[in-house]
């Protein structure tokens, strides 16, 4: 079996981006360089207790989206004002990691966020240990979901877990990768 190509993230990162990281922050080893570890994408569906087919429906388009199977997520705890018991299925999400987090990074910074209606860039807040999450309010961004299809807008949260110590650290990596933060 032939080895497949390295995404084109991957391959901008290793040429571009790991030498500017290293010259900025001073490192005396490349392997000190902070780089993306996992994509984490998750869909809370807070009336999916009431729609089990609300639920179903989120799992195919997060699936379409990252070409990966999407993990039911429970409650962890019952709040009586919601009607929420523990067990219940309330959610949706994928973790991304290696050669499937470097593609859906790819396609998302080049291909999705640019289809975002009146996009101004995005805000530069980390985590605080590196980190970034991001809210998207539908899914109709990415191409991979047929417009005609979709039932109602289902937002998301995209966190992109680093190895960065800080957020200037996580800030700059995420910014030489090509992340459209708002100046």
């Amino acid at each position: 079996m032939a080895a497949a190509a390295k995404p084109n993230l991957r391959i901008k990162f290793e040429s571009t981006v790991v030498p500017a990281l290293q010259e900025k922050f001073e490192y005396s080893s490349s392997m000190q360089v902070p780089r993306p570890v996992k994509v984490v994408i998750n869909m809370g569906l807070g009336r999916a207790p009431n729609n089990p087919k609300l639920l179903d429906a989120a799992c195919a388009d997060l699936e379409a989206i990252t070409g990966q199977k999407a993990v039911k997520t429970q409650a962890r705890q019952s709040v009586s004002n919601f009607k929420l018991r523990q067990g219940m299925q309330i959610g949706v999400r994928v973790t991304l990691r290696d050669r499937r987090m470097w593609e859906f990074l790819d396609r998302f910074l080049n291909v999705s966020l640019p289809r975002i209606r009146d996009f101004r860039g995005l805000s530069a807040r980390l985590s605080g240990s590196g980190d970034y999450t991001l809210g998207l309010k539908d899914q109709l961004i990415f191409p991979e979901i047929e417009y005609d299809k979709v039932d109602e807008p289902r937002g998301m949260n995209v966190t992109i877990v680093t190895t960065a110590v800080n957020d200037e650290e996580g800030r700059e990596l995420l910014r030489l990768l090509g992340m459209p933060f708002r100046r």
